[in-house]
């Protein structure tokens, strides 16, 4: 069983996004109970009742309430040991076991492009709405020896960088 953390109140990771997971997960045959947190102490709650629910993994849905309370979600993944996925790559980078996402630096690269063009008097409202394209996987080994976990030669020769 994995768990999927998500802040009810984010329109962006709401019923779609739950229920493309939940497609997922089925798909694999994994359960995937919800665990709903928009406070710090729902959090609190949600990482206490991983025990209960026997969740062997936690995804943390992207989500700018949970990037704010990053040191929050990082102490709390350490403290229960609980193998945990996030989209951002500075989750691996402060102790995290797996970041998944889209390439932050390429987003801005391309956000500085457009702002060129538009001060050069393009019209925004004329330019093409695009989406990412650079996804970046991180992965920090010595997070996954903390855990007693081995990652597959396979899914380390496809990151984009291994913390060791």
């Amino acid at each position: 069983m994995i768990a999927l953390l998500v802040n009810p109140d984010q329109l962006a990771t709401g019923e779609p996004y739950i229920m493309s997971m939940q497609e997922a997960a089925r798909v694999k045959g994994v359960q995937l109970p919800v665990l709903n947190a928009r406070t710090d102490g729902e959090i609190d709650t949600a990482f206490a009742s991983l025990g209960q629910l026997q969740a062997g993994g936690l995804v943390v849905s992207p989500d700018s309430f949970f990037d704010s309370r990053f040191e929050q979600l990082v102490a709390l993944v350490s403290r229960y040991a609980v193998p945990t996925i996030w989209d951002w790559r500075g989750f691996p980078a402060a102790g995290g076991l797996i970041s998944f996402g889209t390439d932050a630096r390429e987003l801005r690269r391309q956000a500085g492009i457009y702002v060129g063009r538009i001060l050069k008097g393009e019209k925004p409202a004329d330019l093409p709405v695009q989406q990412p394209t650079k996804f970046e996987l991180v992965i920090n080994l010595r997070t996954a020896k903390e855990l007693g976990l081995t990652v597959p030669p396979s899914i380390l020769a496809r990151a984009d960088e291994v913390i060791e």
